[in-house]
């Protein structure tokens, strides 16, 4: 066993010996996204599920999973923002780590997990990274954390530089969020950040305005910094500017709308070039996507609760509990307005996007 620190917290890492049909699927799920071509599609970033007490639902989290498995998503996310990451001990992100795995060994294909590995400390971002390789995961989200003196260009893409030295083989996804973060990052770095670290295999970009950086770092790349290796564009903030964001070359999407299968349509359509198509879907959904992007994650944890993937959306202290009951009770109207008649607890009919 090797002993990992993180923050205040050290464990024990003991790996477990996987069944041979899931050993293949986990090399097979670890081999798609290192080829870094496949990274693309739609990668839901996974809420995590609390009891009333606060205490991890394990249950809910796999059950969610294997949903997003079963309504045909490319991958999933855990431990993102949506996943309340900055609240959570470092032996719960290996017991969701292990869950998650866990979860879509059995699911029948290849379904990379990408954890969020983010930290204050550039030491404790590789030692949670090389967590997260051992325990199984394909990939690992990194975002830099804002710094009493901004960090220089050179001091960020240094960080990448070290995740991709201490996880041989794993790719990166490198997020651009600084809603969150405050960390601005021009186009510009992000270019030399995936023209300088091979393992860079995705931007999840999320800075604004999404569409105009977009352009910018395809021109980048196809100029003067090409990334090192095949990197794509997802985009994330809950999709609210997709419609705007699929014309700029995105590859698909890695955000926490609760209703993945929407994306999946928007995002076929985009990549056939069927724009009229890709917007018609934009427009359809669009206050729902409006809606459920507030401040937060109750409301997004209360769609969870109502398509039936968890039974408790609390939202960890010191965050308030639950969406406000005037606001859960006009999301469930949205949702009905959104999807009439639809039973939303299953996978989202194809038919409904024909």
């Amino acid at each position: 066993p090797r002993s990992v620190v993180a923050g205040d917290n050290t464990h024990m890492l003991r790996p477990r010996s996987p069944s041979a049909p899931r050993a293949a699927l986990l090399h097979a799920a670890r081999r798609r996204l290192s080829s870094r071509s496949d990274f693309r599609g739609v990668f839901p970033i996974m809420a995590t599920p609390f009891r009333a007490d606060e205490s991890l639902d394990v249950d809910g989290f796999q059950k969610s999973m294997r949903f997003m498995a079963e309504a045909g998503c490319d991958g999933a996310t855990i431990v993102g923002v949506l996943g309340e990451s900055n609240r959570m001990t470092d032996r719960e992100r290996e017991t969701l780590i292990r869950a998650a795995v866990d979860a879509v060994a059995d699911c029948g294909r290849p379904f990379p997990i990408c954890v969020g590995t983010s930290h204050a400390g550039t030491a404790a971002t590789v030692a949670l990274s090389q967590m997260a390789q051992e325990l199984g995961a394909a990939a690992v989200m990194v975002t830099p954390t804002k710094e009493p003196a901004p960090a220089s260009d050179d001091t960020l893409a240094e960080m990448y530089a070290r995740v991709a030295e201490g996880c041989p083989g794993l790719p990166i996804v490198l997020q651009d969020h600084p809603a969150s973060t405050q960390v601005h990052m021009r186009p510009k770095l992000i270019a030399r950040i995936a023209h300088e670290v091979p393992a860079v295999a995705c931007i999840k970009l999320e800075a604004l305005p999404t569409p105009a950086r977009i352009a910018a770092l395809r021109k980048l790349w196809a100029s003067e910094l090409p990334p090192a290796s095949d990197c794509t564009i997802l985009t994330g903030l809950g999709a609210l500017y997709a419609g705007f964001d699929m014309e700029q070359g995105t590859d698909g999407f890695m955000t926490g709308f609760a209703f993945p299968e929407i994306l999946q349509a928007m995002n076929a359509a985009a990549q056939r070039k069927e724009w009229e198509r890709a917007h018609a879907l934009y427009q359809r959904y669009l206050p729902l996507l409006v809606f459920e992007q507030q401040p937060g994650v109750a409301v997004r944890k209360e769609l969870y609760r109502l398509r039936g993937l968890i039974e408790c959306a609390h939202v960890r202290h010191p965050a308030a509990p639950a969406a406000a009951p005037a606001l859960a009770k006009a999301l469930a109207e949205q949702v009905e307005r959104s999807l009439p008649g639809i039973d939303v607890s299953q996978p989202l009919p194809a038919s409904l996007f024909a």
